[in-house]
């Protein structure tokens, strides 16, 4: 098990070296700002990868096109079937540029928070969730749901959820949640021979918040269970989890984060892991620092080891701490830290 930085558009300069100065040796991109309105072309992909071994640091992956790509296939709308033709060449492209992991998710209305800065420990602000807030309309304008495709040129975003206020992006429908399981299905089939033609694996991020439908949408990838009809559906060695133990905990704290490992883990299925956690569950939560939340961490990196997983982990959705960055420099370095730190305890030592 390696750590990696990561959760940004663009790696500039300036992270590669924060992330040579945390020790790290890999990146993971979210999102990357590349030329392309409907796929990404092989010569920008190497150029990113290069971009990062240049300065020492492998392309661990990339986590998520954008949205644009294949709103329709999500919603089944028609366009649908081009969509998936830009996806299928997008993944050929991301393998031909020599990155083996593409992640991905399957929620059109994307991350929703109802609270940005509550407080944590030590006034660190910190993210929160309550369900009754999210689905009252009076609320919409305080409603924040995540920007997935930020402007290239917004410089003070570089994160993956960068959350803006106003209510739910209007999609134009209404999908239940069987309807959006055949959509996913549709689309699992026209994507995952692409991948295994091209040696990589698609990692799903399962649905943060995880509750049944937000904004007229199902939230289909909402529970371990959930996780598990998704392996199933469309079977192949290219289908994989993103691994966000913050959203697994969300469902159901430190047992269903257990139970997702010992699933996942032994069959090979966890393509990396995000290393976070809430306090509560599901219909309310907030995000916490390590080892305050739901899991004891020493434990679950224990149960990754025992699963035998041997992939990279990150953080994710750290609090903010005095002084700290729009995109979080103090609180990641803090999370990266106890990483590397839980990764050397648990590590096997010889006699």
């Amino acid at each position: 098990m390696r750590v990696v930085l990561g959760q940004f558009h663009d790696p500039s300069d300036e992270l590669l070296t924060f992330a040579r100065q945390l020790g790290l040796a890999g990146i993971q991109v979210n999102t990357p700002w590349l030329p392309g309105e409907r796929r990404w072309e092989v010569a920008d992909l190497i150029a990113l990868r290069e971009r990062c071994e240049s300065r020492g640091l492998a392309l661990e992956a990339i986590e998520n096109i954008p949205q644009s790509f294949y709103q329709r296939a999500m919603l089944g709308l028609p366009g649908r079937d081009e969509d998936i033709d830009n996806v299928r060449e997008t993944i050929r492209n991301v393998g031909r540029a020599g990155i083996a992991i593409l992640g991905y998710h399957f929620c059109p209305v994307g991350v929703v928070r109802t609270g940005m800065d509550d407080r944590g420990r030590g006034g660190a602000e910190v993210t929160s969730f309550d369900l009754a807030a999210a689905l009252d309309p009076a609320n919409a304008a305080d409603l924040l749901v995540a920007r997935r495709n930020a402007p290239r040129d917004d410089s003070e975003h570089l994160g993956k959820d960068d959350f803006a206020a106003g209510g739910y992006p209007d999609l134009g429908v209404e999908i239940g949640e069987e309807q959006m399981w055949e959509n996913y299905r549709y689309f699992m089939e026209g994507v995952l021979p692409a991948a295994e033609e091209a040696g990589i694996r698609l990692a799903i991020h399962p649905d943060d918040p995880p509750v049944p439908s937000l904004g007229g949408i199902a939230r289909i990838i909402r529970s371990v269970d959930a996780l598990k009809r998704a392996a199933k559906l469309v079977p192949s060695p290219a289908w994989a989890v993103e691994l966000c133990l913050g959203t697994v905990s969300e469902m159901g704290g430190e047992a269903a984060v257990l139970a997702a490992i010992d699933h996942f883990g032994p069959r090979g299925q966890i393509g990396y892991v995000h290393l976070r956690d809430v306090r509560g569950t599901v219909p309310v939560f907030e995000e916490s620092f390590l080892g305050e939340g739901n899991y004891e961490p020493y434990r679950v990196v224990q149960a990754l080891r025992r699963a035998g997983f041997d992939g990279f982990i990150l953080d994710d959705h750290t609090p903010r701490l005095v002084g700290d960055t729009e995109w979080g420099h103090r609180g990641r370095a803090h999370a990266v830290g106890y990483i590397q730190a839980l990764i050397d305890a648990t590590a096997p030592r010889s006699a």
